[in-house]
């Protein structure tokens, strides 16, 4: 067994991220106004975006680790 490719670690990390997407701008929804922050559905959905952009960043980064200290233990 060679471990997850590159490609297949950023297709999995970019649907992972895409569900927490959707997942952040409906949890901000609800979630912001118990604070009394009052957003758009717009301006929600745009910090939900530079989040998601970050998250795909960081989970490709670390899948990436995970996978090379699986494949150097060999």
């Amino acid at each position: 067994m060679t471990g997850q490719t590159r490609r297949h670690s950023l297709l999995e990390s970019c649907v992972n991220v895409a569900v927490g997407y959707l997942v952040a701008v409906g949890s901000q929804a609800v979630i912001l106004p118990l604070f009394g922050i009052r957003i758009g559905l717009g301006e929600s959905a745009e910090m939900a975006l530079w989040f998601t952009g970050i998250s795909i960043v960081r989970t490709y980064a670390l899948r990436r680790i995970f996978n090379q200290i699986t494949l150097s233990r060999r």
